[in-house]
Formats: structure tokens, C-alpha cells, sequence
């Protein structure tokens, strides 16, 4: 059997791209479906998003914001992770000071793209979220090279690496976690967002960002860390001298937040649910090393579907519907949104309208898929209230 050669869409080409396609009426159709969905849907649709190519697509499939913009992403890019492991293997407070001295102007330059393409739309950025050992080699050889590269010992840094080591990352030094405990990298991440957004503005942009603290699991967590974040917000808009309004929120991941979501609803303006987590914590299945086992749990019917890619509406989602519910109870106006990639997937996204989410937030290229859905939701509703 012979292959195909792969195809561009015409459609994305034009939607996306701009490029003129010999037969526009496809495109046309996809457009004016689209408008269609949108008149009737209730629910936003925003785009997870880490670079200002992703924003441009995003918007390109009519998202209205972006609803996770992941921070350590941007630290993985050639020019700026070896200031970040010199951050993490700094011997003292100046060595440390000097590197996030160095990540401050590349990560408000990510920022000032961002919202210049997401001119009007909200842009929710998580801080670092993934534990520090990530950013760290592993292998003796790289060890080796990155000893060399900052003079220290190999042996030294090896044994560096090792003590950052975790048993289960996923629970552990990350997050919040690592906000409260090594506070300079949230104070440089949110000084920067905070710059970038004043830049914008001066240059005549709507800026609309929010800043959103990943993994909190107890009001304790939040209070603590809200108060260091809006510090950095009023010194940076003081000597900005530039007025800017910036939301403080939180991620709803870990099952405790959901129980208590009405103590830590006073110390958020909004919730966004990061339901591949919850997934992860409310199941106890590492989505890494689900592979393992879940093919034949689905062959067998132990899980009539992947509970990562649909919502398992029954256990995560009633943990979605009380943390809604108890969070209005104290802030009946708080923002509610989804980030995780159920987002993107109609069933979920039925879920998610239903119990009264402000907007899903999906990969751009789900965009279309979540707008329709949101759509169809209402149109559901109509049909049985009519039946009815």
C-alpha cells in the first residue's frame, strides 16, 4: 500500500493564516456556522496559549481570551534556561538575585506579545507550576556539560540534582508550594506580567490580565500568596505610573480546594478548574503512566471512557459542581473557567455550561470545536424545555 502526502486544510490556511484559497466557500461556511453558534451560546470560549503565535491563532478561531497561559513553558526556550537552572543552583541570595535579574526583561517581552495580540481579551497567567528538578539534567554526561558550563564540580552538582529529586512530583515542592517557599520567582514572574501590561497599555492596548496562583489547596495558601502578589502589582503600578486593573485568582486542582472553595472564594476575583489534575488527584492515576493499565480497563469496562480526555462527570465533575456552588456562596460575582483540555470536548463542555461556568478554555485548535459545542448545549435545552 502506498502513502498520501499531507494536505493543508484551505480552511485553517485561510481562517488562520490568510491565505487566499481557490474555492472560498468552505471557509465561508465554517465562518458562518460559527456565527451561528455564537449567537445563541452562553458560555465563552477561551484558548490555552503559551507564545504570541499561539495567541494569533487562537483569536484567528474567534477565542475571547486566553484562559491558561503556562509560564515554565517559556523558561524551557534555548536563550533563558540556563539562567534558570543558575536561578535554581545558585549558592546564595546575590547569585540568585542576578539570574532572575536576567529572566525579568525576556519574560515581560513574552508577556508585552502576548497582549498586544490579545488586545481587549483577558489573558490568565499561571505562574511556575512544575517542581524545580525539571529544569535540571539528569544524565551524568549533561551534568557534566552544565558543570562545566557554570564552574562548579560535577560531583557537587550532581548530588544539587539529586536532593531536588522527588518520589511523586506530581504531590510534590511545586506550585503554591514552591511560590510560598522560594517567593523571588512568583515576585519576578508577577513584575513582570505587571510591566508588560503598563507597556501595552501605553502603547494603546486594552490590557486585561490575571494572574492566577496554581495548586492551592487551603485558604492559608492563598492569603499568603495574594498579599505578595498584590504588593508587587501596587510597587510595579507606582512606578509605572500607569493604572491597570489586574485580576488575582486561583487554580481549583487539588480535591481539597473544592471542599473548601468557600473560605478560599474570599481571596479570589475568579476560579479557573484545572481538571487534568483533579483528574489525576481525585482518580489517584498519574496521566503519565496511565498507558499502563487503562487500555484494558476501557477493553474491559472498568471505565467506559478515558476519564482524561471526557470529563468524569460523576466523581471530578461533582467536585467541579460544589466548588462552584460553595464559591458563589461567598462571592456570588467570582469568574468561574475551565483550563484543562476537557475544555475542548463537547460532553464536558455540556457539563461545564450546566453548572454554571463563565467559559471553557481548550488548545486553539479546539476552539471551533468548544464554540460549537457551547451552542449546542442551548439549543438542547430549548428542545426538551419544548418537549416538555
Amino acid at each position: 500500500a502506498g502513502s498520501l502526502a499531507p494536505y493543508p486544510s484551505p480552511v485553517l490556511r485561510q481562517v488562520v493564516d490568510g491565505v487566499p484559497a481557490e474555492d472560498p466557500r468552505p471557509a465561508h461556511a465554517f465562518a458562518r456556522l460559527l456565527g451561528w453558534a455564537d449567537e445563541v451560546r452562553r458560555l465563552r470560549v477561551r484558548a490555552n496559549a503559551d507564545t504570541p503565535e499561539d495567541a494569533r491563532v487562537a483569536r484567528a478561531f474567534g477565542a475571547q481570551g486566553i484562559g491558561l497561559c503556562r509560564t515554565e513553558h517559556m523558561f524551557f526556550a534555548d536563550d533563558r534556561i540556563a539562567w534558570v537552572r543558575q536561578m535554581i543552583l545558585a549558592h546564595d541570595e546575590g547569585e540568585r538575585r542576578a539570574a532572575l535579574d536576567h529572566l525579568l526583561p525576556v519574560q515581560q517581552q513574552d508577556f508585552e506579545g502576548i497582549f498586544a495580540v490579545m488586545n481587549g481579551l483577558p489573558v490568565t497567567v499561571r505562574l511556575l507550576d512544575p517542581p524545580l528538578h525539571e529544569f535540571l539534567p539528569h544524565e551524568p554526561k549533561a551534568i557534566a556539560h552544565l558543570a562545566a558550563q557554570i564552574g562548579v564540580a560535577p560531583e557537587r552538582l550532581g548530588e544539587t540534582v539529586h536532593s531536588l529529586h522527588e518520589v511523586n512530583p506530581m504531590l510534590g515542592h511545586r506550585g503554591c508550594r514552591l511560590g510560598i517557599t522560594a517567593p523571588d520567582i512568583y515576585r519576578m514572574q508577577v513584575e513582570a506580567i505587571v510591566r508588560a501590561g503598563c507597556v501595552r497599555k501605553r502603547a494603546g492596548d486594552e490590557v486585561l490580565p490575571e494572574i492566577m496562583l496554581p495548586l492551592v489547596g487551603s485558604e492559608e495558601e492563598l492569603v499568603l500568596l495574594r498579599r505578595e502578589t498584590q504588593a508587587v502589582v501596587d510597587r510595579v503600578l507606582a512606578e509605572e505610573r500607569t493604572p491597570l486593573a489586574v485580576l488575582i485568582g486561583t487554580m481549583i486542582e487539588v480535591p481539597r480546594a473544592c471542599v473548601v472553595a468557600d473560605r478560599i472564594a474570599a481571596h479570589a476575583d475568579f476560579f479557573s478548574f484545572g481538571t487534568n489534575d483533579l483528574t489525576q488527584m481525585t482518580y489517584g492515576f498519574s496521566r503519565d503512566d496511565v498507558g499502563h493499565f487503562l487500555p484494558q480497563y476501557l477493553q474491559q469496562g472498568v471505565l467506559a471512557v478515558d476519564p482524561f480526555e471526557r470529563l468524569d462527570q460523576e466523581g471530578v465533575g461533582q467536585l467541579v459542581a460544589m466548588a462552584c456552588e460553595r464559591g458563589r456562596q461567598t462571592k456570588p460575582s467570582l469568574k468561574l473557567g475551565i483550563c484543562g483540555e476537557h475544555g475542548g470536548e463537547p460532553h464536558s463542555v455540556a457539563f461545564f455550561d450546566a453548572v454554571g461556568l463563565d467559559y471553557v478554555s481548550c488548545s486553539p485548535y479546539r476552539v471551533p470545536i468548544a464554540r460549537l459545542a457551547a451552542a449546542r448545549c442551548l439549543l438542547k435545552a430549548d428542545r426538551a424545555a419544548e418537549a416538555a
